[in-house]
């Protein structure tokens, strides 16, 4: 399977004055959340909340920003969650495309809503 990427749109729930921004991210299931570049952050108003260890995939450690709300939007799909600041593109994880109810097509190197629930998303809860 190669890259899987998403169209999405994310927002800022706190200010409905500002525009949503529509972005192309990289989708990464061993990924947690959502990693935001800078110019997203400043672009959405997003607050930082608190600073995050994270190792990334070079096994290299880094502190930095965690902020938010931020909503995501996919197709017919919503979730709230918060950020973390780092890299020059975004990259939604699998903690993001469970809360919407999303699941990677290999087949077309892409994310769609669960077939199994078209319409409403679904969760495990026990």
């Amino acid at each position: 399977m190669g890259r899987v990427y998403a169209d999405i749109e994310l927002a800022n729930p706190t200010n409905a004055d500002l525009k949503p921004i529509d972005v192309k991210a990289l989708v990464d299931t061993r990924a947690m959340t959502i990693c935001i570049p800078e110019h997203i952050v400043v672009q959405l108003q997003l607050r930082e909340i608190e600073r995050r260890e994270v190792t990334t995939a070079d096994e290299k450690s880094h502190v930095v920003p965690y902020v938010g709300p931020i909503q995501i939007r996919f197709q017919n799909r919503t979730c709230f969650t918060g950020a973390l600041v780092i890299g020059d593109s975004v990259l939604m994880g699998a903690v993001p495309m469970e809360d919407m109810d999303l699941v990677v097509s290999p087949a077309g190197n892409s994310i769609t809503v669960n077939p199994k629930s078209p319409n409403i998303p679904s969760a495990v809860v026990k």
